[in-house]
């Protein structure tokens, strides 16, 4: 089985970001960034061929797999993932808006 396309949202580009520039401005380097990057790629790939691997959320279709501290909420549609929201478990949960973004 071929695996699935893996395909991003502007907010969650957006999400991705905004992490890896606070970890950049924070430790005055890129070396936890690039770290964290390369883990969140990783995991992705291991999505791509294990679409079901995540975790259910009350809305159909959509998942959620945990990177550390980190959720990476995603919806599966025929072959392709689409990246939705990375969310830090460490945020105060109302900021969390998922409705908003599926």
């Amino acid at each position: 089985m071929a695996g699935f396309n893996i395909v991003w949202t502007s907010a969650a580009r957006k999400d991705l970001k905004s992490i890896l520039a606070y970890f950049i401005k924070r430790n005055g380097n890129t070396h936890y960034s690039r770290k964290l990057h390369t883990l969140i790629k990783e995991k992705l790939k291991l999505l791509a061929q294990n679409p079901h691997l995540g975790f259910p959320t009350d809305l159909n279709g959509v998942k959620i797999i945990h990177i550390g501290p980190y959720q990476i909420i995603y919806e599966i549609t025929h072959q392709t993932i689409i990246i939705v929201m990375i969310w830090d478990n460490r945020q105060d949960p109302d900021k969390k808006n998922l409705m908003e973004r599926v």
